[in-house]
């Protein structure tokens, strides 16, 4: 693990491993912890002033997104990933959350769209990122949750874990352009216009997947 990464972090607006494993997601993407390092717990414990148990979950988290796998007589090691891994996923979700907006969308109720309208508000009114993230989240899931393929769902679910999580949080100026994107989709949607709510949800995907290659090729 590299020694200059600074984890230095206010845990006190989320819980503990949530916090944790935003901080050491955001460091493997960036590259601060390099593939191949160990994330040795009591030293990781020390660095962000917690205890080993949120540590031990947050591992477990980023191991299931696949950032991080454990050896024998290794532990916890960051993996290598290369910029085809985001392409597949982004490419995925752009189809796949086009898919289940065109079907959510005409089963959608006026209750589940004010709430839509809220979220939007509250994104563009969020002073931080996590708070944007927070939104974010509960936005796009809103938006697909009534389409009634569940197989559909799952491989949503599962592509969310992530990278798309922490766009917001590696890109300049992306919560901007994308709160003018929500915006747009959800003029689509209480037009109930099914078609044009997916395909501006499929541009809004595959516009931030490729900012956020383009980013991490970069290495800025």
């Amino acid at each position: 693990m590299k020694s200059n990464f600074d984890l230095n972090i206010k845990l006190e607006l989320e819980t503990a491993h949530t916090k944790v494993t935003r901080v050491l997601r955001e460091a493997i993407l960036r590259g601060d912890i390099m593939p191949g390092s160990r994330l040795v717990q009591e030293e990781l414990a020390k660095s962000l002033g917690v205890s080993r148990m949120p540590i031990r979950e947050a591992l477990r988290k980023l191991e299931m997104e696949g950032l991080i796998k454990n050896e024998p007589h290794r532990g916890a090691v960051v993996k290598s990933f290369d910029i085809n891994d985001i392409e597949e996923i982004y490419a995925l979700r752009a189809q796949f959350e086009r898919m289940a907006v065109e079907k959510s969308v005409p089963l959608i109720s006026q209750e589940e769209i004010e709430k839509l309208g809220q979220l939007v508000t509250k994104m563009e009114n969020a002073k931080e990122v996590e708070e944007f993230v927070e939104y974010n989240i509960e936005f796009h899931n809103l938006l697909v949750s009534y389409c009634p393929w569940k197989r559909l769902l799952f491989f949503i679910e599962n592509l969310w874990n992530g990278f798309p999580q922490q766009t917001p949080h590696l890109l300049l100026d992306h919560t901007k352009k994308s709160n003018q994107e929500h915006k747009e989709i959800l003029e689509a949607v209480k037009k109930e216009d099914a078609q044009l709510a997916a395909e501006l949800l499929s541009k809004h995907i595959s516009r931030s997947g490729t900012e956020l290659i383009e980013k991490l090729k970069s290495g800025n």
